[in-house]
């Protein structure tokens, strides 16, 4: 063995040495990502779930286009869907067949409920009776002899739903991936999953909605403070116009 080989050898085994040392002092890597909550101007958290409609999705994959990140609360109480939710999603199927977001922002649309693929089932199924509930909130058979209650509960939601949406019985639309946080691993970790809030008891998500740009970055985040506090859709199209050459 030559000198200048035995020199190169004790160098590699020096280095091999000093590299174990050095990983064996870090923590062990994991390819599963720490959800946690985010602010603006931060990357969000990635994470892969089932879809409802089959399969399942990676949120990185969808780097290279805007994303719409919805997670509507669910039940209101215990075996009772939150109206106003059910009204948000029947608006925004209306908005993008109108609109035509996601091809004029290069936008995916995700929306993500805290329960197994059956109860998101059930949630979908129950959304042309929701409708109808509303529209009898609306326009009551005979308004002149409601209560001072009865006519509250006309007016507001006559504000808060100001469009009269209705869907045939037995129809689930569902033209966005639906996502399946059955284990609530991305809304506990997002610090938006609630056992009780605003006045209810219920597995719940607080409304929140996420812009996410095309590098994943959030440019947009919104966490309700109650039920009828929700961002309105041309409210977010001006954010995507905004974020559109980011």
């Amino acid at each position: 063995m030559t000198r200048r080989t035995s020199k190169a050898l004790g160098l590699t085994f020096y280095l091999t040495f000093a590299f174990s040392l050095i990983s064996a002092s870090l923590p062990a890597f994991s390819q599963e990502q720490e959800i946690r909550p985010v602010t603006l101007g931060e990357p969000m958290p990635d994470f892969t779930l089932p879809i409802y409609q089959g399969g399942e999705i990676t949120l990185s994959s969808l780097r290279g286009k805007n994303v719409l990140l919805i997670f509507p609360r669910g039940y209101a109480a215990e075996g009772r869907w939150c109206t106003v939710c059910h009204y948000k999603y029947a608006e925004l199927l209306d908005f993008e067949k109108n609109e035509e977001l996601r091809k004029n922002f290069d936008l995916e649309i995700l929306y993500v409920l805290p329960y197994p693929k059956d109860v998101i089932s059930q949630w979908l199924e129950v959304l042309p009776d929701q409708l109808e509930k509303i529209k009898g909130w609306k326009y009551p058979a005979q308004p002149e002899s409601l209560d001072e209650q009865g006519k509250i509960r006309m007016e507001r939601s006559r504000k808060g739903f100001p469009k009269d949406l209705s869907l045939e019985k037995g129809q689930k639309p569902a033209p966005f991936p639906i996502l399946i946080d059955e284990q609530r691993k991305v809304t506990k970790g997002l610090g938006i999953f609630a056992t009780e809030w605003s006045g209810s008891k219920a597995d719940q998500a607080i409304p929140s909605v996420f812009i996410l740009d095309k590098k994943g970055i959030v440019q947009f985040k919104y966490i309700g403070q109650n039920t009828w506090d929700r961002p309105s859709y041309e409210y977010l199209t001006k954010i995507l116009e905004m974020i559109a050459d980011l």
